[in-house]
């Protein structure tokens, strides 16, 4: 606790006063921030702009969401049919966000942020609750008060499990203490719909920080001494169960080097929706490159404009984002139905011969198309 209590000051503090220290420069699109009132963006800090992945009428939460700005940015991105929920832990924080939130509502037209108060690494238990059951009903030792604690966790969770379309957050993931980052990912993995994204931004580092430097309060609340490194930040992800894992954007130059060690920021986009039990259809999809070969999350190896056998939940994985762009999808000439398909061992990878999708039987001998190669009206100049 000694780390979060240092957190918890320092940027009580920043609510107050701003605090250059705690931000890296960062470009936001003025057309949001001109209904934003200068306390929150002057008390605001970040290392990037999570916000500009968001989607209109989408349910979007901000993790670490200090005096709001990412949340008010986002709220007029998702428009009146979408929601943004911004949790933070810090009092003074929470007081300036929801102060400016009804000033923000009737600039934009429409009211649709709410602040909660918890810590990012336990999404499940809502502080205030906590609060307003224990001046209910006192506790007087610490078994009630994990009774309390845990049973709030069920009955009034802080954000439901498989409720966001986007998690976002802009610096903070470096400032809770290691042995909590596990729980923090898969907090993010919870609470996300199947299909939803993680888009974070946050201070990552070239080289392992040394314990006498994740031992200084100061640097851990400078955003320093947390820092996850490159790698780190990347299998944080993959060890909480998102796919699809890829670097937005990483900055060339440092924040800030202490040490001879480079701190800089750098904002991931991850998805959920890998998980279930894998089918055969006798589908097919071929990598168009660049790549000679790519070796996907799974174990797949796939060589470039070879055809490869692939589970239905791989197959319609690759059809979405950030697959897409990168492959070709052959299906069966005649359809497997889900309910009629067999289990298909995912472990392996296997190339698909074409009489799998055709059909074994299939002797088709066909006219050429009266269509050009490219879809247009056939004329002499086709072909």
């Amino acid at each position: 606790m000694k780390t979060e209590n240092a957190v918890k000051d320092r940027y009580a503090g920043a609510a107050k006063a701003p605090e250059a220290a705690l931000c890296c420069p960062v470009v936001y699109d003025r057309k949001y921030l001109e209904a934003i009132p200068a306390e929150v963006i002057e008390k605001d800090y970040g290392c990037g702009d999570p916000s500009k992945h968001v989607h209109e009428g989408e349910t979007v939460l901000d993790l670490g969401s200090g005096t709001g700005k990412i949340c008010f940015i986002a709220s007029q991105v998702v428009g009146p049919l979408g929601k943004v929920i911004g949790v933070d832990m810090t009092d003074d924080m929470l007081e300036v966000a929801r102060r400016n939130a009804p000033i923000v509502a009737e600039r934009i037209g429409h009211a649709n942020v709410e602040f909660r108060k918890g810590r990012i690494q336990d999404l499940s238990l809502d502080l205030e609750a906590l609060d307003a059951e224990l001046k209910r009903h006192p506790v007087l030792d610490s078994a009630a008060f994990l009774s309390s604690a845990d049973e709030l966790r069920v009955t009034q969770p802080l954000i439901a499990t498989d409720s966001i379309d986007v998690v976002v957050s802009n610096c903070v993931l470096n400032l809770v203490e290691p042995q909590a980052k596990p729980q923090l990912f898969r907090e993010i993995f919870r609470v996300l719909k199947n299909g939803g994204r993680a888009v974070i931004s946050d201070i990552v580092c070239d080289e392992q920080v040394p314990e006498h430097m994740q031992n200084d309060p100061d640097l851990w609340s400078g955003c320093i001494s947390g820092a996850l490194t490159e790698e780190g930040f990347l299998k944080a992800f993959a060890d909480a169960g998102f796919y699809g894992i890829e670097v937005l954007k990483l900055d060339v130059q440092p924040w800030r080097t202490v040490e001879g060690i480079e701190f800089r920021s750098m904002t991931v986009r991850a998805y959920k929706g890998k998980q279930g039990a894998c089918f055969e259809r006798n589908q097919a999809v071929i990598y168009r490159g660049p790549f000679r070969e790519v070796l996907d999350d799974d174990g797949h190896r796939m060589e470039r404009g070879v055809r490869y056998a692939v589970c239905d939940k791989t197959y319609n994985l690759y059809k979405k984002a950030p697959y897409a762009a990168y492959f070709d999808f052959i299906d069966p000439l005649q359809p497997i139905t889900p309910e009629s398909a067999a289990p298909y061992d995912c472990s392996r990878t296997a190339r698909r011969h074409p009489r799998e999708t055709k059909g074994q039987s299939y002797s088709a001998t066909t006219l050429a198309s009266s269509q050009c190669c490219d879809g247009g009206a056939g004329s002499s100049s086709c072909c």
